[in-house]
């Protein structure tokens, strides 16, 4: 349904702003510190933080990315990915401009590095993006493609929207941002799936141009301080972060310090970006990973970017039957039993628990993505 007194774009742009934010502190030099992520960027007047979508102006941090985005799709929620959180069910997915992190690997580069305000060409706010999901049947409202912890008060409006229609929020991050921003964000998320790059300090530095141990910080607190559903992903590099050595301290301290049920995703890279020198990832180095973490002790292990029915499907940790066939994003076999939606489930088998958050029945949504231009769902 359109808008009938001025034309659905104008109505956008009318509803569009750049707002304040709260997480700054003025220095002695008079610069502004930004507090939203450990990259603390100190700014003059005028200037823009490495994320490009914060900074200074009149004397505080604002966000010009608010309402704006680099467009909207909806996928499968297992492209997120998620194997655990409503299976086969359809999200709404945006992001927007800019990203806190300098991976030189970067898989969505034209959109995490852009430095043009026209690459947010969609418009549209919390309660209008609510309304998209709910119209065209998503479960759930996806924040990806760039990092959502630097979109902060967009994604927590919008959250907040969905959740007033029963629709949930997902967020994909790479979890680089600071304590109390941290709590504020993640407090209003459903699911989340966490970017762990590597299991290396020094990948941490040399590639991404950032910590490893504030992520290690945001995984614990998701997991032991909030409500949300997570799992991880790992980005298999060849040579960069794929030694035995490097899986088994990841997928220990994993078990360790978030238990087993968390599932982890290997996933295959494709050169781009500032590594187009380097090969895509061998399927072998992600079967290798997969056996190395069930060996270790995970109970759920994936591979992804890549076609392989075994690694993407779910198995029962006790008695080894196949929960979950997965081909690409389409189900194919179930075997998950529920009394209620949006319950852990039993495997049909020998009634184990498994993990996660899921309906009465799965979804069918299937490998279908479908874009959407926001304008035309008024």
């Amino acid at each position: 349904m359109r808008v009938k007194s001025m034309s659905a774009r104008q109505f956008l742009r009318s509803q569009q702003h750049t707002i304040k934010t709260d997480y700054w502190h003025k220095l002695e030099d008079d610069r502004i510190q930004c507090d939203l992520c450990p990259r603390a960027c100190k700014l003059h007047e005028g200037q823009r933080g490495l994320c490009f979508i914060r900074g200074r102006e009149s004397n505080q941090i604002l966000l010009y990315s608010y309402g704006k985005s680099s467009g909207f799709c909806i996928d499968p929620i297992e492209k997120k990915p998620l194997n655990h959180f409503l299976p086969g069910t359809p999200t709404l997915s945006f992001g927007t401009a800019g990203c806190n992190l300098a991976c030189k690997f970067c898989q969505n580069w034209d959109m995490s590095k852009s430095r043009e305000m026209d690459t947010l060409s969609s418009l549209a706010m919390p309660e209008q993006l609510a309304k998209i999901a709910m119209k065209t049947d998503c479960h759930s409202v996806s924040f990806t493609y760039n990092d959502p912890v630097i979109f902060l008060e967009y994604a927590i409006d919008t959250a907040q929207a969905c959740h007033e229609k029963n629709i949930r929020a997902v967020a994909v991050s790479a979890g680089y941002l600071e304590k109390k921003p941290r709590e504020s964000f993640f407090r209003h998320m459903d699911a989340v799936n966490i970017d762990l790059k590597a299991f290396s300090p020094e990948f941490y530095q040399k590639l991404c141009g950032a910590e490893l141990e504030n992520v290690l910080e945001t995984l614990c607190y998701i997991k032991h301080q909030t409500d949300a559903w997570l799992e991880i992903t790992t980005l298999l590099i060849p040579n960069e972060n794929d030694s035995d050595a490097e899986l088994h301290r990841e997928n220990e301290w994993i078990i360790e310090n978030l238990g087993p049920d968390v599932p982890l995703h290997f996933t295959a890279f494709h050169p781009d970006w500032k590594m187009q020198d380097k090969a895509p990832t061998p399927i072998a180095t992600l079967t290798r990973a997969r056996r190395i973490a069930t060996g270790v002790g995970l109970n759920y292990v994936y591979t992804g970017n890549v076609h392989d029915p075994y690694g993407s499907s779910t198995y029962c940790p006790h008695c080894k039957k196949l929960l979950i066939e997965r081909d690409w994003y389409e189900l194919g076999e179930w075997n998950i039993q529920t009394t209620r939606a949006s319950t852990t489930g039993q495997c049909a088998y020998c009634g184990q628990v498994i993990a996660g958050v899921f309906e009465t029945t799965p979804g069918n949504w299937g490998t279908k993505q479908q874009l959407i231009r926001p304008e035309n769902c008024f």
